[in-house]
């Protein structure tokens, strides 16, 4: 074999793969459920696993391709924002929108300044690369909010925010990152605001109507297999990135809002395209975080650890709170809600794979950035991630619980011109002790079948229906809509919903 010629792949090569990846997933799987008992955010035992098998680790795999690990950190980034959006509920984060944005723009310029001056003139830092960090680390993490804050009973807005926040703030952040680690001087700050300005408003625009025409298609166009459906949607989010990033604009800031108006349609098979895209979220996390823990070599942290300690201490208790209570100055919030977001900005894996622009580029002490992000992440993620409940108790805000919205399942009967609506009654949800008739669902619709304690029976007007209560509801095509909108209506607001102005 010739000096440098690459051995193809073969089948016992694809074979050891194979048994690695999958024992790796199996650890992550059961890694799940032992940091959810501990209170210690999964990633970090995901980035363990990765330290582990790599060079200083028993698996002894060197491994420092960055190029191929910000290429599968993007591609795992998007599944994570589409899983993100598909979750995220409209009702909650339309009032949230403009707090939210003045947050990703204005809130990341001010985390930026200061967490750059920190560590130019604390640690010593060249500029160029003291503004990277400040960029790179300002980012809060959607993989990271997306888990941890729905474990978290905090009021609608305060979680639309904080939402809406991680999946706005990754573009921009991203624009600036680039521009700082491209050779040559840094473009004026107006040139700078105008590239953000631009590839935000084309990401959105592509966005939502990618969004819109693919939600609209999939509930006219009966597809052949429930299956699908699930298939049919993350194709659609992807396309979105796709063609955003094509188009000189955001690419992820498209995926995130495509994704939450598809999440927002009421599309048919949802809870199976749900649970689809949270396990495609979890693979992209796994993988993601394993790849960044085999890409890091422990024995160079040494150097970086107080350097990283003392960035993370000024983005954690100054860069952030002033980025969050200049940026929701004009908007009235309580000072326990701006406290909470201001200990809330996590961070994950999204930063360390910004870290990663730089060394592609050739940036002077890439390799050294890359060491102060991620000893930065593991350390304040230890510190923030568990004590956020902590903190919402004190502050009296994960108290009050709403109603349960309702998940509704809808399948098309194309022949039929019907639909099926499969819902479960959930705790917290109105319904419960509403009697059939009182559903008052419009003409053209009817509940046929309800499921109570393992049996099944057709319910009369005057069946009065309990939490835990599985419902089959037949629906012809006009009144599909109004039929599902009455039912969630009764969800949060009762038998009296429509006569006292909640719902229809």
């Amino acid at each position: 074999m010739r000096a440098g010629r690459i051995r193809p792949l073969t089948v016992h090569d694809l074979n050891q793969l194979l048994l690695v990846c999958s024992l790796v997933l199996l650890i992550a799987v059961a890694a799940v459920r032992i940091s959810s008992r501990s209170g210690l955010p999964s990633l970090l035992v995901y980035l363990g696993i990765g330290v582990a098998i790599g060079q200083d680790g028993i698996g002894n795999v060197s491994f420092n391709n960055a190029e191929l690990t910000q290429v599968i950190g993007y591609a795992a980034l998007v599944v994570i924002l589409a899983e993100g959006g598909l979750g995220t509920k409209w009702k909650e984060i339309k009032p949230a929108l403009p707090s939210a944005a003045v947050l990703s723009t204005v809130g990341v310029a001010v985390s930026v300044g200061i967490t750059a001056a920190a560590a130019h003139y604390l640690i010593g830092l060249e500029w160029r690369q003291a503004l990277i960090i400040g960029a790179v680390v300002s980012s809060t993490d959607a993989a990271a909010v997306f888990s941890v804050l729905r474990k978290v009973p905090l009021p609608s807005r305060v979680n639309g925010i904080l939402e809406a926040e991680s999946g706005f703030n990754d573009a921009p952040v991203v624009i600036l990152v680039v521009a700082f680690s491209t050779a040559g001087p840094i473009e004026h700050w107006y040139v700078l605001i105008g590239e953000i300005a631009l590839e935000l408003a084309i990401g959105a625009t592509i966005g939502v109507a990618v969004g819109v025409i693919g939600a609209y298609t999939l509930r006219h166009v009966a597809l052949p297999a429930s299956g699908l459906y699930p298939i049919a949607v993350m194709a659609i989010a992807v396309t979105a990135y796709a063609a955003g990033a094509l188009a000189h604009g955001s690419g992820f800031l498209a995926v995130y809002l495509a994704s939450m108006v598809l999440g927002n349609a009421r599309l048919p098979h949802w809870p199976a395209t749900r649970g689809f895209a949270e396990g495609l979220g979890w693979l992209a996390q796994i993988g993601m975080f394993v790849l960044l823990g085999l890409l890091v070599t422990p024995h160079d942290l040494a150097d970086d650890i107080v350097p990283a300690i003392i960035i993370g201490l000024v983005l954690t208790a100054v860069a952030r709170p002033l980025e969050v209570f200049v940026s929701l100055l004009p908007f009235r919030m309580s000072w326990q809600e701006k406290a909470l977001m201001s200990w809330a900005g996590l961070r994950g894996a999204v930063p360390i794979i910004l870290a990663t622009i730089p060394m592609v580029n050739g940036v002077e002490d890439s390799r050294r950035i890359f060491n102060i992000v991620f000893v930065l992440v593991v350390v304040y993620t230890l510190v923030q991630g568990p004590t956020l409940p902590w903190l919402a108790r004190k502050l009296r805000l994960g108290e009050d619980a709403e109603a349960a919205d309702l998940g509704i399942e809808s399948a098309p009967l194309e022949q039929l011109r019907g639909h099926l609506l499969s819902l479960t009654i959930l705790k917290g949800s109105r319904m419960h002790g509403v009697e059939v008739a009182e559903l008052r669902l419009p003409a053209g619709s009817a509940v046929t079948l309800v499921v109570r304690d393992g049996k099944s029976f057709v319910p009369l007007p005057t069946t009065v229906l309990r939490r835990g209560d599985d419902l089959l509801v037949v629906a012809t095509d006009p009144v599909r809509d109004a039929a599902e909108a009455r039912l969630r209506a009764v969800g949060q607001g009762g038998k009296l919903a429509g006569w006292l102005g909640t719902g229809r």
